[in-house]
This record gives structure tokens, C-alpha cells and sequence, in this order.
């Protein structure tokens, strides 16, 4: 099947490979203020961040090769719906994590770890209930909820369905 991968889909596929970036890199490569990975350690075991790693990369690497799979062609329902929820999913992690606790509160004890791993790193937004997302996770969740957002447009557009199936069809016919 031909494909015609449109400008959006390239946008999207570039958003998920940053993410997969983000997630196999920030607790493993030293990026200035970005990260403190001598705070992450003082946290977290190496064993743990392996753990994390491959879990992360595995659950991204799904959505990203069945993006790349799909990308330009039709895009069956159930691959619309597992977009969605698996990116929804992940964002929601993000929001239990940063945002929730930013915005309302944490306890102590997710106050002083927060501060262990990323009280040295960047940070542009105030400090409330404790705690500040740092630039690089406002950043990455910046491109998540970008990312989100555009596999609910591709699971509802008309044009990403099966009349985007139909269309190329009719196009190669004539």
C-alpha cells in the first residue's frame, strides 16, 4: 500500500521519537542543568533505573512502532484507541508525578526526594507546595500533551481512517 504521509504525521512521529529520546537519556547522560544524575543515583539504585529505563523505552517503542507502522496509511480503529489511551496513559503518570503534587500539594517525603534528585537542576516556574518541575520535564511533557493531542486528532479526523484508505484507492485507480 502506497503511503501519504502527511506534514501533521511528521510532527507527530518527530514528538515520539523526543519522547522515546527523553526517556532512554535523562537519567543517563549528563546534560548540564538539565539533570542531576548524581541526585537521581542518591535516590534511586541502578537496578531501579534500568528497571525504569526498559520499561519506558518498551512502553513508548510500542506506540512509536505502531505509528511508524501505520504512518501515511490507514489507521485501523484499534491502533486510533491504543494511541490514545497508551499517550493518555503516559501523561497521566506525568500528571500524578509533577503536576498534581506542584499544584496541591505532596507529602514530605516526595518533597525532600524531589529536592535530592532535582533541587540542583534548571527550573524557570516557582516553587508551590515544595516542589518545582524542572525545565527538562516541563519540556517533555510539554511534547507529551502536544503529542497526546494529536493521536486523539488522528483517532478522529476523518481523514486518518478508512476513508483515508478509500481515498488512496481511488487515487491509484485513476
Amino acid at each position: 500500500m502506497d503511503r501519504s504521509i502527511s506534514n501533521f504525521e511528521k510532527v507527530f512521529a518527530a514528538g515520539l521519537m523526543i519522547i522515546m529520546l527523553f526517556m532512554v537519556t535523562h537519567d543517563w547522560i549528563p546534560l548540564g542543568g538539565l539533570n542531576d544524575l548524581e541526585g537521581i543515583r542518591s535516590q534511586h539504585t541502578t537496578s531501579e533505573l534500568v528497571s525504569a529505563t526498559l520499561f519506558n523505552f518498551a512502553s513508548i517503542l510500542i506506540v512509536f512502532g505502531l505509528a511508524m507502522w501505520f504512518l501515511g496509511k490507514a489507521y485501523p480503529l484499534w491502533v486510533r484507541i491504543w494511541l490514545v489511551a497508551h499517550l493518555g496513559g503516559i501523561f497521566a503518570g506525568a500528571m500524578a508525578a509533577w503536576w498534581i503534587p506542584y499544584w496541591f500539594g505532596a507529602d514530605d517525603n516526595l518533597v525532600m526526594r524531589y529536592d535530592a534528585m532535582f533541587g540542583s537542576t534548571h527550573a524557570f516556574l516557582p516553587v508551590m507546595n515544595g516542589i518545582v518541575p524542572n525545565t527538562i520535564h516541563v519540556l517533555f511533557h510539554l511534547v507529551l500533551v502536544i503529542v497526546w493531542l494529536q493521536s486523539i486528532y488522528l483517532a478522529f479526523a476523518p481523514g486518518y481512517g478508512k476513508k483515508r484508505l478509500a481515498r488512496s484507492t481511488a487515487i491509484k485507480g485513476t
